[in-house]
């Protein structure tokens, strides 16, 4: 059985997704003006592998986050199905 993209984890999942996003759009900031901070690195590569596994976890449930070749898609095409994940 598919999930179904209006259950409540799917917001869960997404949610968390950009609040990862976010830290590591910030931390990648800092990083730039700070790149021999090792904990900032650490705790980088500590997100970016936490928003890995939720990021293919999500994808296996809901379908793709992202297209042109950074996701798999399950048959049919998934792309064509909707909400996107940008419009919830």
């Amino acid at each position: 059985m598919e999930a179904n993209p209006c259950e409540p984890r799917y917001y869960e999942m997404l949610e968390q997704l950009q609040v990862l996003d976010f830290a590591l759009v910030e931390l990648n900031l800092f990083l730039d003006t700070h790149p021999q901070d090792v904990k900032a690195i650490e705790q980088f590569n500590q997100l970016t592998y936490e928003r890995t596994q939720l990021a293919n976890q999500f994808q296996e449930l809901y379908g793709p986050l992202q297209n042109f070749g950074r996701a798999y898609s399950k048959a049919p095409w998934q792309w064509i199905e909707s909400p996107w994940p940008w419009q919830v």
